[in-house]
């Protein structure tokens, strides 16, 4: 880093992914907004193998530093340029502000990517034109004809992502009215102000980005929903992916909470938090798949060791607030705050290393 703290900008930075990734999509928009120069490589199987060797983890995007070390996890990686300085700064500067950012971050990396891949491989055109692309890209270089490179994709990620991940008959409309009621909330948040808690974006709004950009924005089905019912949805996306860091000079930073986010703060005390406790026991019994309750339905899901590290960060940012910010946390929650204290696990380090082992591949398309 130069003298006076201030991070090298000059230097770019190879971010690996596909066009078409939830994360990449996340990712690509904060390196934009932020102004870190970088190029870009359009994974296919050969480069995924190539960065799984260099990192020790088999996922995207991955990012190949100017120095040769490497990073990984989006959340992570935003944390990682926020914590050097620099501006634009879009981490809000007061504890309470911050911490409901990243855990509005959390919410939405980790509730939301069902029915961002469910509306991507349960509707025929949306799942017959994204295969398509993937057949294109990621496996341009599989020694295999179009058609099959196709027809293995979209067998594959139906059976991951709809039928091993808890997609039924009963829990479809579940799905579906979880995204429409999420852009009834968002469509008047946005018609109020430009980014989800002020006039900058923040961790939550890259964490939203993330499945409402290359998903719910881009995908055929979705996109139509959103176009003809959130129109303020779709000018967020597109205001945040236009955004540079010029854009930000005058927007003063997020220092409170919106009172209008109560919606998302009742979806995590009802629905996610009793989730991530669920997982996590699961994970610490050895079971393969978590039973839980949400939305007024059962859920039968695989486990996934990569939200127990979730869980086990925000306890560890929770405990690192004054008492009375706590409690300000807790109001907005309700009572099952009372997860987050609970002491942190050992659920392994950040995902920001050269090398080493992640939890769990996250390859979400």
């Amino acid at each position: 880093m130069p003298e006076g703290g201030t991070p090298d900008r000059t230097k770019k930075h190879v971010m690996h992914g596909l066009k078409l990734s939830l994360f990449t999509g996340k990712l690509e928009a904060y390196f934009r907004v932020k102004g870190i120069p970088h190029d870009y490589v359009e994974m296919d199987s050969s480069d995924f193998k190539k960065c799984a060797k260099a990192t020790g983890i088999a996922q995207m995007p991955q990012v190949e530093t100017p120095d040769g070390s490497w990073l990984t996890d989006t959340t992570a990686i935003i944390a990682k340029f926020e914590a050097e300085g620099g501006e634009p700064q879009l981490t809000p500067p007061t504890a309470v502000a911050r911490f409901v950012s990243l855990l509005l971050e959390d919410l939405f990396d980790e509730w939301y990517w069902r029915p961002a891949l469910y509306y991507r491989w349960a509707f025929d055109e949306d799942a017959a034109l994204m295969s398509s692309q993937i057949a294109r890209t990621m496996m341009r270089d599989m020694p295999m004809p179009y058609f099959l490179r196709k027809q293995f994709i979209l067998f594959r990620q139906r059976k991951v992502y709809l039928k091993e991940d808890g997609v039924t008959k009963a829990t479809a409309p579940v799905i579906e009215a979880h995204y429409l009621e999420t852009l009834d909330v968002l469509n008047r948040i946005f018609a109020e102000r430009p980014f989800l808690m002020g006039a900058r974006p923040c961790e939550a709004d890259f964490g939203l980005f993330a499945p409402f950009f290359r998903h719910f924005f881009s995908d055929p089905t979705p996109g139509l929903i959103m176009r003809e019912q959130a129109p303020h949805v779709c000018e967020w996306v597109t205001r945040l992916w236009a955004l540079r860091p010029e854009d930000l000079k005058n927007a003063p930073q997020i220092t409170t909470v919106p009172d209008d986010l109560g919606f998302f703060f009742e979806m995590i005390g009802s629905d996610y938090f009793p989730y991530l406790q669920a997982n996590a026991d699961a994970a610490d019994r050895g079971d393969k798949m978590v039973q839980h309750k949400a939305q007024g339905t059962d859920w039968s899901v695989p486990t996934a060791p990569y939200r127990v590290y979730c869980l086990s960060e925000l306890r560890r940012e929770f405990r690192a607030l004054e008492e009375d910010n706590r409690q300000m946390v807790r109001d907005l929650i309700g009572t099952r705050a009372s997860l987050l204290d609970a002491p942190p696990t050992d659920a392994g380090s950040p995902d920001t290393f050269v090398g080493g082992k992640k939890l769990v591949t996250r390859l979400w398309t």
